[in-house]
């Protein structure tokens, strides 16, 4: 655990605790990704906050991080949970915890001051969809709750599984859909989480010439779709001919 945030009765009523969520399953992320996060945070997140990991497996993963369980979604024999774990985080009562969660994504690259994203109005706030930015869709790789406040987001997706499996390709579609309905749903500002992919790269043809970049304003930059950071400090992409060259930037922010 970090230095542990005093507790709410030392500060009146106004006091949140501050939690950074992750999740971590199956064997795709080492702990080093976990280390990694942990670190960037404690560097770009002034003052207190609690760092919890829920994870089947805590083996590696440093004494400062706290390793919960992860909730189950209670989901019908045989469905796999995959694509829909991130709902765990509005289970009624996660573990005790009590105040503001951001989640992160373990393959973030946290580039930039994180306590804006606990000061922001607002009830939720999401990532807004890169690729079609006209659809209310959010990506959540980042998101900022109240813990607790939203406990019919998980009630609402076991009683109309089925339903919600057949309109909704995953939990942040389901998510950003069902909060846009009661008017809660809100964006983080398009500059403070940019997508490696889209942003960080530069366009044909001169990525082969220009290496990929920190986005002006970037305070997370995400990696979904084709790279991881490990690859992008390498210079690789699991897509053919979708060349980039080495973003060395990765190196100054993803270690402990």
């Amino acid at each position: 655990m970090t230095s542990a945030a005093a507790p709410a009765a030392l500060s009146g009523a106004a006091f949140r605790t501050r939690h950074i969520l992750c999740m971590k399953w199956g064997t795709k992320y080492g702990p080093e990704y976990i280390n990694r996060l942990y670190a960037m945070v404690r560097r770009h997140l002034s003052g207190d906050f609690r760092f919890v990991c829920l994870t089947d497996d805590s083996t590696g993963i440093r004494s400062a991080v706290e390793c919960l369980p992860i909730p189950p979604l209670d989901l019908p024999a045989g469905i796999p949970e995959r694509g829909w774990t991130k709902l765990a985080t509005f289970t009624k009562d996660l573990h005790g915890l009590r105040g503001t969660a951001l989640f992160l994504d373990v393959d973030v690259v946290i580039t930039g001051p994180l306590d804006d994203f606990f000061t922001l109005p607002g009830e939720f706030r999401i990532i807004h969809d890169y690729k079609r930015p006209w659809r209310i869709t959010g990506n959540s790789s980042v998101y900022r709750f109240e813990l607790g406040a939203h406990l019919d987001v998980l009630e609402y997706f076991r009683g109309h599984f089925e339903e919600i499996r057949r309109k909704f390709r995953n939990e942040q579609a389901y998510l950003s859909d069902f909060l846009h309905q009661q008017g809660k749903l809100q964006y983080w500002p398009k500059e403070w989480c940019p997508s490696f992919k889209y942003h960080s790269i530069p366009p044909w043809p001169s990525n082969y010439w220009r290496a990929p970049f920190v986005p002006a304003g970037a305070r997370i930059v995400i990696f979904h779709g084709e790279c991881n950071p490990p690859d992008a400090l390498a210079g690789r992409r699991n897509r053919r001919f979708r060349y980039i060259r080495p973003a060395t930037w990765v190196a100054e922010h993803w270690h402990e």
